[in-house]
């Protein structure tokens, strides 16, 4: 979606800030309007993805491979060349859908650390951490917390560039912009001053 999104706007997202084409990179290059349709989009993808995987057939299972779908999707999208976003917003629409309350914990995880820290990307890796274990202690079905599994691998890994910013203390916080991209130089002419 933010790819869309900044496309309209004619910016190639993937060429400004981290690259990333989620949310967060376009607050960075595009503004707030954009980033919030972005986090939206990104959303409704999740929650409609597994809506329809819940449709398919009887049982958790459906859904919960519908989740896990949508995230990859998110992450590794084809028409994009696999370069995809981080698939922290599909995945909240996915279990949005199937296990709602388990986000109440992970809501308040995030919003803790990014009021304290303003890292988005250590909050989101810190709030999915806690999500299959928030699945299955609020009894949800075994493949829910399994699906809530993989996602969490899913998006710890793709977070594996935010881990080494942090650790290098270069990641940006949250509301900073991201910088102009570098002016391409100039060709010479025969007689120009180096």
């Amino acid at each position: 979606m933010g790819y869309v999104i900044a496309r309209i706007l004619g910016l190639d997202i993937r060429r400004r800030g981290s690259g990333n084409i989620g949310a967060t990179n376009v607050l960075r290059t595009a503004g707030w309007t954009a980033a919030i349709v972005t986090l939206l989009g990104d959303v409704a993808k999740g929650y409609v993805a597994t809506s329809i995987g819940g449709q398919a057939g009887t049982g958790p299972g459906w859904a919960a491979t519908a989740a896990v779908l949508a995230v990859i999707g998110n992450c590794w999208p084809v028409f994009l060349r696999f370069r995809g976003g981080k698939g922290v917003a599909t995945a909240l629409g996915a279990f949005l859908r199937i296990t709602p309350w388990a986000l109440i914990p992970a809501g308040i995880v995030w919003g803790s650390l990014v009021a304290s820290f303003r890292f988005v990307s250590l909050a989101s890796m810190c709030a999915v951490l806690g999500l299959p274990l928030a699945i299955l202690v609020l009894g949800y079905p075994k493949p829910l917390a399994l699906a809530g599994l993989a996602v969490t691998a899913i998006v710890i890994a793709r977070h594996h560039e935010n881990i080494r910013r942090l650790l290098a203390g270069t990641e940006a916080r949250f509301g900073a912009r991201a910088p102009e991209p570098a002016a391409q130089a100039m060709p010479r002419g025969p007689g120009s001053s180096r």
